[in-house]
């Protein structure tokens, strides 16, 4: 897909406000830095290291126990940013990056934070339901590890980038790039030959968590944006806690390009500077191929004026 590898000199890396996959990075590190520094003055208490787990890490990890979940429900939400060693941790963040940056770089700042809390969420209820439904593990649910880690959320964003757009090249220097669902599938063989000694919960959940990718980018594609309400809800709080920077009206601005009655802008012979930026914030928001024709060109004569 040629244009998919075209890109701004505006990065998404850093310093973009609303960067989802910055956000999502940032949230995964301080969790693991914040219950590694615990850990550590359980250490040098001299402390039994069991208290550790059973006192902090695991009112952040999901237990398969439901007596234990009622107590603690927010375990949903928290283990899929729990990680227990540095290179759980490391992989996680480095599969996110692969495959969030692309993800970022077609739809914009707005879809990936929903794929990734849905994924997670859906393969934290599979996993609790297998190893409680299944008689063969139910007799062995107290010896059940509970579950912890980006795998499931990350299975969901790279799924979804690859049903996006599974012909998007890497590395083009290497024989015109390499297809993204060649990167897929080594990222799938590699994490379930590492769930290999796990129970079956933590697989059945890696699995749900990428169908739940699949079903969130075919949805999108129907014109049904699962993650709209979670948008909203930010705007709203962003609204509240920084009313000097109001969210206008996004409804009209939802809609792309093509499914809009008339053209986002209208042809003009001169580069503005005001235009620029109105295309650099709709990459930003909903990613380079939904712009025009016309838009891409605009930014092509601006790269070549030295304007971008």
């Amino acid at each position: 897909m040629a244009e998919n590898t075209y890109k701004t000199n505006r990065g998404i890396l850093l310093g973009q406000d609303n960067n989802a996959l910055v956000y999502l990075v940032a949230i995964n590190l301080l969790v693991f830095v914040l219950l590694t520094f615990i850990k550590i003055i359980y250490y040098l208490s001299e402390i039994p290291i069991e208290f550790f787990y059973t006192q902090i890490q695991n009112w952040f990890t999901l237990p398969g126990m439901g007596e234990k979940l009622a107590t603690r429900p927010w375990v949903l939400l928290t283990h899929m940013f729990t990680h227990a060693s540095i290179w759980g941790l490391i992989s996680s963040l480095l599969w996110l990056w692969c495959f969030g940056y692309i993800l970022q770089d077609l739809t914009g700042n707005n879809k990936l934070i929903p794929i990734y809390l849905y994924g997670g969420f859906v393969g934290g209820l599979v996993f609790f339901l297998t190893v409680n439904l299944f008689p063969v593990l139910a007799n062995h649910i107290q010896n059940i590890e509970p579950m912890m880690g980006a795998g499931a959320a990350v299975m969901a964003v790279a799924v979804a980038t690859t049903t996006l757009a599974p012909d998007y090249r890497i590395f083009p220097l290497i024989n015109g790039g390499i297809p993204l669902w060649v990167l897929m599938v080594i990222f799938v063989a590699i994490d379930f030959a590492t769930l290999a000694s796990s129970s079956a919960g933590i697989g059945a959940a890696h699995l749900c968590g990428g169908a739940m990718g699949f079903l969130y980018i075919r949805q999108l594609r129907r014109g049904s944006d699962w993650g709209a309400w979670m948008t909203r809800l930010w705007e709203w709080l962003d609204d509240l806690f920084s009313p000097e920077k109001k969210h206008r009206n996004t409804k009209s601005q939802d809609k792309h390009f093509y499914q809009t009655g008339k053209k986002p802008f209208q042809k003009t012979p001169n580069l503005t500077q005001q235009k620029l930026d109105e295309i650099l914030d709709k990459i930003n928001q909903q990613g380079y191929q939904f712009l025009s024709d016309e838009e891409k060109a605009f930014l092509k004569r601006a790269s070549k004026e030295d304007l971008l």
